[in-house]
């Protein structure tokens, strides 16, 4: 073996060998390159043109509009009778535009052609035909081909879970302000099929897993006393929550398709009941944040959160001694403070 040979495959091995067992085998677009990996283009546009769908009847139309408005803030386009279906079709639609999020409302002066109106949210991509290419390849069912809209394309997918998204293109680019916050996207699914949507939906949207609880508490699906799953991702396309459940869910749970996160709820819940919205679920504290459930006129059902300060390690002090307070680290489950958190009272009783 020539010593060129050596020195050639000794460059393509060693990072292997001397990467940690956790490392992606190709960590970044440029090894995937050196390495001859295929590389697939992020087809995401930005958080702010993710759009929530809401479906309402054309009576309710003006009043969900200006609740919305008047319980985040923004603005709103001109109401307009389009069709956006491949098949006939005639609707009402407007765009709001809120400092926590944007929605495309529909109101169908005609039948809703299925499966339109199952689709939790509208997501802009750059290249309908990439996009449509990489949702297939990464596990997703396309339930209605590419069609045209009147300004662009739109394809509607369903993920491992029946979970169903619009992917959208413009033929004129929008140009849109970044969002005060990121609402999140909230999917239920089972336990039997969460593994598959988590890999499908990271894989498409290049997303990251920045939290995997598998014991949430049960007090944030209506289950005071039990725990369940919740796993929460983050990409180009904005947030998600996967909420696994066992489907044994009360009223209102598992029918909010999204959460908006806001700076002060108490403030907001006083205005968005002036303008006409109730109140599902009272405000509750859980994973650092305080969060209601509620209903917009018209039948939207949103959860609204605050997140709460983060809370600080206390310390006390005995016999000249800092001793750490046990009782806040016991608050975390997983990762790092769970060794921790499981051997401290034993090395206290050893150790007086």
């Amino acid at each position: 073996m020539s010593v060129t040979r050596l020195l050639a495959m000794t460059a393509v091995v060693a990072p292997l060998i001397i990467g940690s067992g956790h490392r992606p085998l190709v960590p970044d677009v440029a090894s995937a390159v050196a390495y001859g990996a295929e590389v697939k283009p992020n087809v995401a546009v930005g958080p702010q043109y993710a759009t929530a769908h809401v479906y309402v009847a054309p009576k309710d139309f003006d009043p969900f509009i200006a609740s919305l408005l008047a319980t985040f803030g923004g603005t709103a386009s001109r109401q307009s009778i389009i069709t956006i279906t491949p098949t006939p079709s005639s609707t009402m639609w407007q765009a709001v535009s809120t400092p926590v999020g944007a929605f495309s409302v529909f109101g169908f002066e005609t039948p809703v052609p299925f499966p339109f109106g199952g689709e939790r949210t509208g997501y802009l991509v750059t290249d309908m035909e990439a996009a449509t290419q990489a949702a297939r390849a990464d596990g997703a069912d396309v339930l209605v081909s590419p069609f045209n809209d009147p300004i662009g394309r739109g394809v509607i997918v369903q993920w491992p879970g029946g979970v169903n998204m619009q992917l959208y293109w413009h033929r004129i680019a929008p140009s849109s302000a970044p969002l005060q916050t990121i609402p999140e996207n909230r999917v239920y699914v089972s336990a039997d099929r969460a593994d598959a949507f988590i890999r499908s939906f990271t894989a498409f949207s290049d997303g990251k897993v920045v939290s995997d609880d598998v014991h949430a508490p049960g007090i944030e699906i209506g289950q005071a006393t039990e725990t369940y799953r919740r796993i929460r991702i983050q990409s180009s396309f904005g947030k998600l929550t996967v909420l696994v459940t066992d489907g044994h869910l009360p009223y209102p749970y598992g029918r909010e398709s999204a959460g908006y996160e806001v700076s002060n709820l108490a403030n907001t819940l006083a205005k968005a009941k002036a303008a006409g919205v109730v109140i599902l679920v009272a405000p509750y504290n859980s994973d650092q944040r305080d969060a209601a459930l509620v209903q917009f006129p018209g039948g939207y059902i949103a959860e609204i959160y605050s997140p709460r300060p983060q809370e600080a390690v206390s310390v006390e002090a005995r016999d000249g001694w800092p001793i750490l307070n046990f009782a806040f680290l016991a608050k975390f489950r997983v990762g790092f403070w769970k060794p921790i958190c499981n051997g401290l009272p034993e090395w206290r009783t050893r150790n007086k």
